[in-house]
């Protein structure tokens, strides 16, 4: 049976990608060693990483005066890394989510903290708007996708402050006007590559003003000025990372990606909405095109389980809600086909015709 991956991180990948990178694990590029072996610093693998950032840069457009670094330690060492370095008197920052509040837990440690709005209490079932940010914030910190509520922004925002965000669920899905961006952060293990590596692009000419002593491995400076190498970066992630960004340009760059995002959203949500089964679970303006959750309405909820083993006798991987919301979620990354989600759509309408 054919399987479909629907899971929220790490999730699918393109499978050229898959097979290219095992190839690399098996032999590198002819060396007779495998990528998991040989050193970072071997000549053959500074093209990697070399490509890896060209490739991101032209895709997102990113302009001159910001680097590329790629880092361990996931979007969770960014929620600490971000504000050691930034937070000098007081950080903004939006709470849409689980990972929103999370880097703003870890930005209290440093200093103060305002929050500029919050949709918790509410179960972050939308992205509020029309709040104020502090003019003499250091910066406004935002998540702009919610994997486990599937709320998303969509749109750059203008505020009076630098803006930092959290894109590790929906970088490269749709262009970005990274000059609005101090510094853009995104674990890689959804649009960009396999788990293990983090993606950070900064502003340049905003670093090393902290005012505190960094340790060094905090100190994005520390990494900006080695290229990624102070010390052993994550090697096959970064491959991996390089053959997703080749996919991303061959299949038309971040305007296809969104556009493919769009019809795989539209085809989910237009069968949750026609279904008498199903529900969504946050406001329509703000659904994700990332993740899409849903719930049984409230006649049908012991249905719930019966659906899960359902679908997932029918080829359905990682639909299950998270535990916080419960309910359904399919998670459409760039990978995701139209396949995929068309095979989804069809199990829904047979379970609703056998109920």
């Amino acid at each position: 049976m054919k399987k479909y991956n629907f899971n929220a991180g790490p999730s699918m990948l393109p499978r050229e990608v898959i097979e290219n990178t095992a190839k690399q694990i098996l032999d590198f590029n002819g060396s007779g060693l495998s990528l998991m072996e040989i050193s970072h610093r071997a000549k053959d693998f500074q093209p990697v990483v070399d490509e890896a950032e060209a490739l991101i840069k032209e895709l997102l457009d990113v302009p001159e005066g910001y680097a590329v670094i790629f880092l361990g330690g996931g979007a969770s060492l960014q929620f600490t890394q971000v504000p050691a370095n930034f937070l000098i008197n007081k950080a903004a920052y939006l709470n849409t989510g689980t990972w929103a509040n999370k880097a703003e837990k870890e930005a209290k440690l440093y200093g103060e903290v305002v929050e500029v709005a919050s949709s918790k209490d509410a179960n972050y079932t939308f992205v509020p708007k029309g709040f104020d940010v502090p003019a003499d914030a250091d910066y406004l910190h935002i998540t702009t996708n919610n994997t486990i509520y599937g709320t998303e922004i969509r749109k750059d925002l203008d505020v009076p402050v630098p803006l930092i965000a959290d894109m590790s669920s929906d970088i490269m899905s749709r262009p970005v006007d990274v000059s609005k961006y101090d510094v853009i952060y995104a674990g890689a293990q959804k649009n960009m590559s396999m788990a293990g590596v983090t993606v950070i692009i900064l502003k340049t000419d905003k670093l090393g003003k902290a005012p505190r002593q960094l340790p060094t491995m905090l100190n994005y400076l520390t990494h900006v000025e080695k290229g990624s190498m102070f010390n052993t970066p994550p090697v096959v992630p970064i491959y991996s990372l390089l053959e997703t960004m080749r996919w991303v340009k061959k299949n038309g760059g971040v305007e296809a990606m969104d556009k493919l995002a769009k019809q795989r959203a539209e085809i989910v949500y237009g069968e949750i909405d026609r279904n008498k089964l199903f529900k969504g679970t946050v406001a329509e303006e703000d659904r994700s095109l990332m993740n899409i959750c849903f719930v049984m309405n409230e006649e049908y909820a012991e249905l719930e389980k019966p659906f899960l083993e359902f679908a997932t006798e029918r080829g359905m991987v990682g639909v299950k809600g998270h535990r916080s919301v419960g309910g359904f979620r399919a998670s459409c990354y760039n990978a995701q086909t139209i396949e995929g989600v068309n095979a989804l759509v069809a199990a829904m309408k047979e379970f609703e015709a056998k109920h």
